[in-house]
């Protein structure tokens, strides 16, 4: 009889421990993240502050029926304003919009790491050679050519990651919209000036909304 109490006894202890390790392992990946959480709240991580400083245009033609041809170099700059947190950008891809429509192809920003408080700057050029503007956008677009200027959006769609010194974070969304007024048919607008014989280049110092 008491060799039968003994047997159940270690019976109930070796199923106890598979249970005490798995508690021990969930205890402490909570643990984990509660310290993840912890330095989070008191770091309290900021969005980068972009700014799109200026536009080149050195192409924006529309073709009948409706196609748009269009080459324009943008200047992007970016600020980092946490005093302890860096931010990796991995992946950025810099495009234009007209009226919510695409108007030129995606061009890729290279990976860039920004410091404490640094400040990081791109100029790449985005165009799109004969795309076709959707028929509801035909007359805005007719609109805009008479009046000389249109509405563009600047637009950045990535993934970044937060280096809180040893610790990097997972990657986060980001995406930017820098509106911008530029001249259409050779017009100049605002701070503009001529580059070359047939760009023109607008100082827009535009903040754009970032969301990440």
């Amino acid at each position: 009889m008491t060799a039968k109490d003994c047997g159940h006894h270690e019976d109930e202890e070796g199923h106890k421990l598979p249970r005490r390790l798995f508690a021990a392992v969930i205890g402490f990946i909570i643990l984990i993240l509660f310290i993840i959480l912890l330095i989070w709240l008191i770091l309290r991580p900021t969005k980068p502050h972009f700014i799109l400083q200026d536009a080149t245009v050195y192409a924006f033609n529309v073709s009948t029926p409706s196609f748009l041809t269009t080459n324009i170099q943008i200047t992007v700059a970016s600020r980092n304003p946490n005093a302890k947190i860096g931010i990796y950008y991995d992946k950025l891809d810099v495009y234009a919009t007209y009226r919510g429509q695409q108007i030129t192809l995606p061009t890729l920003l290279p990976p860039t790491y920004q410091g404490h408080k640094d400040v990081a700057i791109w100029s790449p050029f985005v165009y799109g050679n004969s795309v076709p503007v959707a028929p509801y956008l035909g007359n805005a677009l007719s609109q805009d050519q008479m009046v000389g200027t249109v509405l563009l959006n600047i637009k950045i769609d990535g993934r970044v990651r937060w280096k809180v010194g040893s610790f990097i974070s997972g990657r986060y969304h980001l995406y930017v919209n820098c509106p911008a007024y530029v001249g259409v048919g050779g017009k100049m607008i605002g701070n503009s000036v001529s580059v070359g014989s047939s760009a023109i280049k607008y100082q827009l110092v535009q903040n754009c909304h970032v969301d990440v």
